[in-house]
């Protein structure tokens, strides 16, 4: 017995120890927000699921600084991931860009019936490119918000538009609308709409209120500008510390809470912009004619972007191909 005991002891002494892991996590979105809310209740479940092997530590309203400055902070392990946007990690993985050219996509609907086709393979492309995520939450279209109302081509030439750091296709995308892009970090943005430094931004009117941008504008022009999602993303290298099994819980939390989110924005993208009007801010609607051409403008600016390297005109062809059938089907369905 006293030999059985010993060789128990020197079996559990021998075994190699789990390290706990902590995942820090930054992301602009400010703390008491629902997102937060959410993410730390999912980070709860984890760490009680994995008995306290896998914890998250959020840092929230940008106080980790620019998505750049984020990124340099993972690569140095000071961060182990952080919350983007697809132009982020587009010089990871530059077909994050497919679903975010402009004016691609006629409605919410149409998007999410692409993104049965297509989110899965992209998925996987980022974790190739040494990232692991779980899932894409469409924050809606982006909708130009401004000072003054834009209703034509006209309106929007010479305006200084803000432009994600390191975001060349919405850079030159607002270069064909002959407007003047200006480039900074997201959390300067609110300060640009103060100062006067920037006249436009197109964001989805959820985000905007959340980061107060609405506070600095007096119009907003409704229209499928560009697709818009945020997705988690942690570094592969990070997350392979973790066991196998406790991998799959975080996964399959995650992917459960990016999903509730994904369903929900539809719903919360109207309350926010029906928020926005009663605030104050005056809905204006873009010329219908005018509209066609900004549409081929865009088009042509998407085309020359892909044909220069930007993203896969193989995967970009194939998103062009599943929106012609979702509109096919849509016209026969309603004959």
């Amino acid at each position: 017995m006293k030999k059985l005991l010993l060789s128990a002891a020197l079996l559990m002494l021998s075994a190699p120890a789990i390290s706990a892991v902590t995942l820090k996590i930054a992301t602009a979105t400010p703390d008491g927000t629902q997102w937060m809310k959410d993410m730390r209740a999912s980070a709860k479940e984890i760490n009680e699921r994995t008995e306290g092997r896998v914890a998250f530590k959020y840092y929230g309203g940008g106080i980790k600084g620019s998505d750049s400055k984020m990124l340099s902070q993972i690569r140095i392990r000071q961060l182990q991931g952080g919350a983007f946007t697809p132009t982020s990690l587009a010089a990871q993985y530059l077909d994050l860009n497919l679903y975010g050219m402009p004016l691609v996509f006629n409605s919410e609907e149409e998007a999410a019936y692409v993104r049965t086709k297509m989110d899965v393979g992209l998925q996987e492309g980022l974790e190739d490119a040494g990232f692991v995520n779980f899932g894409f939450a469409t924050s809606g279209f982006a909708n130009i918000m401004s000072n003054k109302p834009i209703q034509t081509l006209a309106d929007l030439k010479g305006k200084r538009v803000w432009v994600p750091e390191g975001d060349v296709m919405s850079y030159k995308s607002m270069e064909a609308l002959s407007l003047n892009p200006v480039t900074f970090p997201l959390t300067d943005v609110l300060t640009g709409l103060q100062t006067g430094l920037i006249d436009i931004v197109a964001i989805p009117v959820m985000v905007g209120l959340v980061l107060q941008w609405h506070t600095k504008v007096k119009y907003v022009t409704r229209m499928p500008l560009i697709y818009t999602f945020g997705y988690l993303a942690i570094d592969k290298k990070a997350f392979d510390k973790i066991g196998s099994d406790d991998q799959a819980i975080v996964r399959e939390v995650m992917s459960k809470t990016y999903a509730n989110f994904d369903r929900a924005s539809l719903a919360d993208n109207e309350g926010a912009f029906k928020a926005l009007l009663k605030s104050g801010i005056e809905e204006v609607r873009f010329d219908d004619k005018e509209f066609v051409k900004v549409r081929k403008l865009l088009l042509e600016s998407n085309l020359k972007l892909g044909s220069d390297g930007g993203f896969s005109l193989e995967l970009y062809k194939e998103m062009l191909d599943h929106i012609a059938d979702y509109r096919s089907e849509k016209v026969a369905a309603s004959e």
